[in-house]
């Protein structure tokens, strides 16, 4: 089983200028990080995911990176597919999409102009049609939101297919990843709620003729080096109110490397580390991070 640790930005990140983002997109490269994740949120302070995805991929050449998540319902299905093809090329095949339905706000639901009751078929329709778009010669497609008639999208991704991950803990969004997905990478969860979410993807992909590989479980694990701040205990006691906060997040960097270390011993084999609280300089804490969950990597 390859572990590997890849970084990400929360949705309250401030590293949105050239002089912090691209420290952070060259540290990250130079320490071997296996790939950095965008969070998407309009009305926060973090860098638009596919801008930012754009800018690490003209700066590297082995960072991966990928969205945690980007919401599909409100888009153009044609359009991204597109976008994401092209960056995929680009980058040499080193994009990690993860999609999502979007957060439960209406300052960001305003965004994307689609009625909550709509999200969940708007999403099943849209996957599909990515999927398409990136693998046939054209697309002819009659559905409840989208229409489509000898639709090409060119170039079409290096990568064959593109992968696409998922995040979410709730039943529904479980059994979507077991008929839909190729990954799970959830947030704000247990070591046990990776063993026990896994066995019923798993479960749902065997009565849909699919299977998941192996190393496609992950988790996202927040982080802090001098403890977990009030506001995030907060925030985790309305969140899961019945788990251990030690079990969901580390309040330091061995906190961390414990925390992997039980994944790991679950299955999971993915992760993305995102911190409370930004560090004065990327450099210097990706160091100290590197120093910590890089020897999990094999």
């Amino acid at each position: 089983m390859k572990v590997r640790v890849g970084f990400g930005l929360g949705t309250r990140s401030t590293t949105n200028d050239f002089e912090r983002y691209s420290l952070l997109v060259d540290t990250l490269e130079s320490l071997r990080f296996d790939s950095l994740w965008l969070s998407e949120k309009i009305t926060d302070e973090c860098p638009d995911p596919i801008v930012a995805m754009a800018f690490a991929a003209a700066r590297t050449t082995k960072l991966k990176f990928g969205t945690s998540v980007l919401v599909l319902p409100g888009r153009n299905p044609m359009l991204l597919a597109k976008e994401l093809a092209t960056l995929d090329r680009l980058s040499s095949g080193r994009l990690l999409p993860a999609f999502g339905l979007g957060q439960v706000d209406p300052g960001e639901q305003q965004a994307f102009g689609v009625d909550r009751e709509e999200r969940a078929k708007r999403f099943d329709e849209m996957l599909d049609l990515l999927r398409r778009f990136w693998s046939e010669e054209s697309v002819d497609h009659d559905g409840e939101f989208f229409h489509f008639e000898a639709a090409r999208v060119r170039p079409q991704p290096i990568q064959d297919p593109i992968e696409i991950w998922f995040g979410g803990r709730a039943p529904s969004e479980l059994r979507r990843i077991g008929r839909t997905g190729d990954g799970w990478l959830p947030s704000f969860c247990t070591p046990n709620d990776v063993r026990e979410g896994r066995a019923e993807i798993e479960r749902v992909a065997a009565e849909n003729d699919r299977s998941i590989d192996d190393e496609h479980f992950g988790a996202l694990v927040p982080y802090g080096v001098d403890g977990v701040p009030d506001v995030v205990a907060s925030l985790l006691a309305k969140r899961r109110p019945d788990v251990d906060p030690a079990d969901v997040v580390a309040g330091s960097l061995a906190d961390l490397k414990a925390q992997l270390e039980r994944f790991v011993e679950v299955g999971a084999s993915k992760f993305v580390v995102v911190p409370f609280v930004e560090p004065e300089r990327w450099d210097d804490h990706l160091a100290e991070v590197s120093d910590v969950v890089m020897p999990l990597q094999n």
